[in-house]
């Protein structure tokens, strides 16, 4: 009696073959990001559009501070999101800067007299600890980086250069030992 030979895969051979969702899925998840984008830049647009009548009218400085410092929040999100469809993962060092950002603006919109010495000593260990996330993701590689072997990531790239160049200088030699001299 012959065995059936198992596919590798479970739905390789039907009409629901994974890889094929999982493309699907992904393209879709990219749209999804790219509508967020524009949406981020349309309301950045609008933000600014306010700061400029602000600027018209007699001057509130901290209602204008707080703008600002909310179109950076904004800036920072699209840049999570550009990182996100360039290598679909989101960059915790961006996502710490962004809650880094956001955490100054509550600080500097409410004024770091009115808050209370808990809240103030919670926001400090927050930030403490944000900023050494910030220092440990900025020390160490983007494991993504590391497993795409791309020449965006230094390390690996130039490991795998320089092992390219070792296996072609040993093919030119044996080319070399080959050719009868003559």
């Amino acid at each position: 009696m012959q065995k059936r030979l198992k596919s590798r895969f479970l739905f390789s051979d039907r009409w629901l073959d994974r890889h094929s969702i999982v493309r699907n899925m992904e393209a879709f998840q990219d749209l999804i990001v790219i509508v967020l984008c524009l949406g981020l830049f349309a309301v950045m647009l609008i933000q600014l559009w306010g700061i400029l009548i602000s600027l018209t009218q007699p001057l509130d400085y901290k209602h204008v501070t707080a703008k600002i410092l909310f179109v950076l929040i904004l800036v920072e999100l699209f840049r999570l999101l550009m990182v996100y469809l360039q290598e679909h993962s989101i960059s915790v060092g961006v996502a710490v800067e962004v809650t880094i950002v956001s955490l100054l603006r509550e600080i500097v919109v409410h004024g770091a007299l009115e808050i209370s010495s808990l809240q103030t000593a919670a926001i400090c260990g927050l930030l403490f600890v944000l900023g050494g996330l910030l220092v440990v993701c900025a020390k160490t590689p983007h494991m993504d980086c590391m497993s795409a072997n791309t020449k965006f990531c230094p390390i690996v790239y130039r490991a795998d250069r320089e092992r390219q160049n070792e296996l072609e200088f040993q093919y030119s030699r044996q080319c070399d030992q080959n050719q009868p001299l003559g």
